[in-house]
């Protein structure tokens, strides 16, 4: 993280308990609502671009979901899509409050799990100025169908044993049993895509984020697994910037390629790379792309960005 980048952190209210943030304030009246991919936390998640987007003058502000992080909520490390979902529309009002933000000129952003979210979020709220959805999780089963290739059978047993003792101890009151987001094919982890191992590497790079805790609890993974947010794109009506990497192991490109195509205002921009390449190789290509299609559509007279027609880039 740039130490010149000045930011301060910030909460705001939602289901009884609070979102951590940080609110990079801006200069453009334009706004980045940003979260990162599930269990990851918003430093590692979101430093990398938040920098690049407060420089081009918009307000950023990132935020923890509830139950990680520096949020509260709990039990900890647990991902429940529902209320995730409720994390952003709390966010919304919240970026909309700052006192250097338009209302009109909000824009969401994610990537990985949160990159679904994004388009449900999209759908939700059609007075968004946009929205980006960076190697976006859109289709679970489909997702999963293929990362389960990268699995050792006996591997993936103790991982549904596990899913299912943690699941039980949920409805017992019990602390999550956690398992790593990412491992090394035959160990118990959400992930062992080829890309999948690279996000320590890739959002934690000399282990910056120590305090990063780089595991999930075993009851969350069967809804993210589950979760088709790719279906909502039809009903998206702010400009949907959808970016994929063609060699993405961890939740697939073409899923995201359909779910553009079925998007109003949908346009498509192709990388080569895995799952983490716009952290990586592909980082510039990755944080030129956003950044023109934010400026196009949040520092636009508000006559221009009433349509603009549709597109595709690679």
């Amino acid at each position: 993280m740039d130490t010149s980048v000045k930011r301060e952190k910030v909460r705001f209210t939602v289901g009884g308990t609070h979102c951590a943030a940080w609110h990079y304030p801006g200069t453009n009246g334009g706004c980045v609502i940003m979260a990162a991919g599930g269990g990851v936390t918003k430093e590692p998640g979101t430093d990398p671009f938040a920098a690049r987007f407060h420089a081009a003058g918009f307000t950023v502000l990132a935020f923890d979901y509830r139950c990680l992080g520096e949020s509260g909520g709990g039990p900890r490390q647990t991902v429940r899509i529902k209320d995730q979902l409720e994390d952003w529309q709390a966010a919304i009002a919240f970026a909309a409050s700052l006192p250097e933000t338009d209302p009109a000129r909000i824009a969401v952003w994610g990537f990985s799990l949160s990159g679904g979210h994004v388009l449900r979020v999209a759908a939700r709220n059609p007075r968004l100025a946009a929205a980006v959805a960076q190697t976006a999780n859109t289709d679970g089963p489909t997702a999963s169908r293929s990362a389960s290739r990268f699995q050792k059978p006996v591997a993936t047993l103790r991982l549904t044993g596990r899913i299912l003792l943690d699941a039980l101890g949920g409805l017992l009151g019990r602390r999550p049993l956690l398992v790593p987001l990412a491992g090394e094919p035959g160990t118990v982890a959400m992930l062992t895509t080829p890309d999948g191992v690279q996000g320590d590497r890739a959002l934690n790079p000399g282990n910056r984020y120590p305090e990063w805790q780089q595991e999930i609890a075993a009851r969350s993974i069967p809804g993210i697994a589950l979760y088709r947010p790719g279906r909502d794109t039809p009903r998206v009506r702010p400009p949907l910037l959808v970016l994929v990497c063609d060699q993405d192991r961890s939740v697939l490109a073409e899923p995201a390629v359909r779910a553009a195509g079925r998007a109003p205002r949908g346009e498509l921009v192709r990388l080569p790379g895995g799952h983490y390449a716009p952290f990586m190789e592909q980082h510039e290509q990755a944080v030129e792309a956003e950044l023109s299609f934010l400026r196009r559509h949040l520092l636009a007279p508000a006559d221009d960005r009433a349509e603009t027609p549709r597109a595709a880039r690679s």
